[in-house]
């Protein structure tokens, strides 16, 4: 308690007082977690679940993507240090065919800013590797002094840390890279949540997976009632929930063998001018002027379906209006669909369609950015959210992302430049405003966000 109160600028009594008077802010119950949380973890921790992985879950997923669109996604829910990502790096490195040709999205969150940093440092001691396999320290790992070692630079890059509230953040969300996972770990977690938040959280990731995509977490910590939903699988010690779309065990292979910062100076200024898009770069032709606009009713009744995560609904409601395909937000509407149901080649066309009916609307051209940022085109990305900041030079959320697209290329300088425009522009904003286009978040959300990507950048 004194060091949380020390870390808010209080003393302890009254740090306490206001804990016990009424509602508890966000900032405090942040800082209450990173004193709260234990960050007890080592690499392969619970190893028996990489192993069923291995050897019954992902066969399967690998050899459908085998010669298209190869690309896994997972999320880390609760990372603390990092270990936890970083061992499904390494064991997805060990698994794939040929892993260079592959696109994995490691998405690896906490709520803690000191378990993050230290997890962006990537460089740990002995404590960190009870019982690892032989092959770990010398296949994957540099020496950086007596007893430390330090992640290989390759896994490093795979993995991708940001600061996510199990309990309070908006997920599953494009603007955070929440949506579509193929896999979500979440082990030692939801023990720290009451009955009905745990159970909201497993909604969230319920949500947040794609159609047979898989949920892991520690065997005994909460009750298989909180998991009606999904579909459990049982082996030799592990629990493994899925989100049931009817596919098949795969066969089984065998699971491989060795083979607070202060905020920066404000850089804000208007972007430089981009030119207007060539015709020729447009991805469709104009639509007819006499084409049916989408149903208002039809829209809005899909609209909230997706709100409520019923997306394949929500997608056969707008296939069933004739007018989606020309009315931007609709087009913009089932872009966003695709893309939470894992089709990101479909989901980038849509907000192509998008465009191509509203060009000059800066929020089509941040969602295909985004759509393209998980698939992996992080060049083609930039660019377009360039093209949104040209039409909206005060759009937050494109400054935003194109800071995590410059950190993710560790272009620190530049990332550091977006990252200061966009909490230049957040002081125009009410804490508890929610940002345009933004799917939900809160602006002084957005500020604490920015601030930890600043904090992992400083430790990386």
């Amino acid at each position: 308690m004194r060091a949380a109160a020390r870390e808010s600028g209080e003393d302890a009594d009254a740090f306490a007082e206001r804990l016990l008077s009424g509602p508890v802010a966000r900032a405090r119950i942040e800082i209450l977690a990173c004193e709260l949380t234990v960050g007890e973890t080592y690499f392969f921790r619970e190893n028996r679940s990489f192993e069923i992985l291995g050897e019954r879950i992902l066969p399967e997923l690998i050899r459908s993507r085998q010669g298209g669109e190869q690309r896994l996604r997972v999320w880390s829910a609760g990372c603390c240090t990092g270990e936890e990502a970083y061992s499904i790096a390494i064991f997805l490195d060990r698994l794939l065919p040929f892993p260079s040709q592959w696109h994995v999205s490691i998405l690896a969150t906490d709520i803690n800013r000191r378990f993050l940093q230290k997890a962006a440092d990537g460089v740990y001691g002995e404590w960190s590797f009870r019982n690892p396999p032989a092959w770990l320290k010398g296949n994957y790992f540099s020496a950086a002094g007596p007893h430390r070692y330090e992640i290989l630079p390759r896994i490093k890059k795979m993995v991708t840390f940001a600061c996510l509230n199990l309990a309070e953040d908006t997920y599953p969300s494009l603007h955070n890279n929440t949506n579509a996972m193929d896999l979500i770990f979440c082990r030692n977690v939801l023990m720290y949540f009451e009955p009905d938040r745990a159970r909201k959280v497993i909604g969230n990731f319920h949500r947040s997976l794609v159609d047979g995509g898989k949920l892991v977490v520690s065997p005994t910590e909460v009750s298989t009632q909180f998991f009606l939903q999904f579909e459990s699988m049982r082996f030799d010690g592990v629990v493994i929930y899925g989100k049931n779309d009817g596919r098949s065990s795969a066969p089984a292979i065998q699971f491989p063998e060795e083979t607070t910062v202060p905020a920066p100076a404000v850089y804000f200024s208007i972007p430089e001018r981009m030119p207007p898009v060539p015709e020729e770069q447009l991805p469709l032709e104009e639509p007819a002027g006499d084409a049916a606009p989408a149903s208002p009713g039809g829209y809005r009744e899909a609209l909230e379906l997706f709100e409520q995560g019923n997306y394949l609904e929500a997608e056969q409601k707008l296939r069933a209006d004739s007018g989606s395909e020309t009315d931007a937000g609709a087009a913009a509407l089932m872009a966003r669909i695709c893309a939470n149901l894992g089709q990101l080649a479909e989901a980038q066309m849509w907000a192509e369609k998008a465009i191509a009916t509203d060009k000059v609307d800066a929020s089509l051209h941040y969602l295909r950015a985004i759509i393209l940022q998980e698939r992996g085109a992080f060049e083609e990305s930039a660019a377009s959210l360039k093209r949104a900041l040209y039409l909206d030079p005060v759009f937050v959320l494109a400054h935003y992302a194109l800071g995590n697209l410059a950190s993710r290329q560790q272009r620190f300088e530049e990332a550091a430049r977006h990252f200061a425009n966009a909490l230049a522009l957040l002081k125009q904003y009410g804490a508890d405003e929610i940002l345009p286009h933004s799917g939900g978040l809160a602006a002084g959300r957005l500020g604490k966000m920015i601030e930890s990507s600043i904090s992992v950048e400083v430790s990386a």
